[in-house]
């Protein structure tokens, strides 16, 4: 079998979503040896300039030049493709095109395809940052699939959950509130919630109820392992 295939990882949005992705491609990946795991490069930045206060405070420096730069060096370190775990971020994904040769696997593209394959009506909630909603980012994808996406009623009380475990306080309060959210996104009729921030993968379990859940990053990662072990055609690691 031929060696598996390197990707490269823009990462540090925030660092425990980043090394929870390594972790879970880890798990994902067969393996008996050392030598049969996915070899990564990873660009752990959290200094990135902030999606938060650029997509929703309106301020801040721009997060795509330092996005494309990051790109661009883990190409020039041997990255066959490169992967993403932080969805807000994705609203920056066509300059990373931009600036290399190798493929970005969009986790919300891929994330947007198993939904549309599991849902059982048009409705699809998003557990994210409110630049989603702002931004129209997964509304877009969706919307070429006939599908809507809804969204909690408390926008509010999502960023402060999300502020709140990137500073360390991975607290009840958090997860009471990604509960409430999923139990609201299932009244308005979802029949599937997507976990659509990473910081929110952390605390997973907490969103889980009546309606099927998907966690974008584990999308993220069987799409990883697809492509760096070729078990899954790369025309299939794109959204058509």
């Amino acid at each position: 079998m031929s060696a598996p295939r390197r990707i490269g990882v823009l990462g540090g949005m925030g660092p425990e979503a980043t090394v929870l992705l390594m972790s879970r491609l880890i798990a994902a990946t067969p393996a008996d040896d050392d030598a049969d795991h996915i070899p990564l490069s990873v660009d752990m930045n959290p200094q990135v300039p902030s999606r938060i206060a650029r997509l929703i405070d309106g301020t801040g420096d721009d997060p795509a030049p330092v996005l494309a730069a990051m790109a661009q060096g883990l190409a020039r370190a041997g990255a066959q493709a490169l992967a993403m775990p932080c969805n807000t971020a994705h609203n920056y994904a066509d300059a990373i095109r931009d600036a290399v040769e190798i493929p970005l696997l969009d986790m919300v593209d891929l994330s947007v395809v198993q939904a549309a394959s599991q849902a059982t009506n048009d409705r699809i909630g998003i557990l994210g940052s409110p630049a989603l909603q702002m931004t129209g980012l997964f509304d877009r994808v969706l919307g070429k699939r006939g599908l809507t996406a809804l969204y909690p009623q408390d926008q509010a009380a999502m960023l402060a959950a999300i502020r709140g475990i990137k500073s360390g306080a991975r607290s009840g309060t958090a997860n009471k509130t990604l509960k409430a959210a999923a139990q609201n996104l299932a009244s308005q009729g979802a029949s599937v919630n997507l976990i659509a921030c990473t910081e929110f993968s952390l605390i997973a379990d907490a969103a889980h109820g009546t309606v099927v859940v998907i966690d974008t990053l584990d999308v993220l990662v069987k799409a990883m392992v697809g492509f760096a072990l070729g078990t899954t055609p790369d025309k299939h690691l794109k959204a058509e």
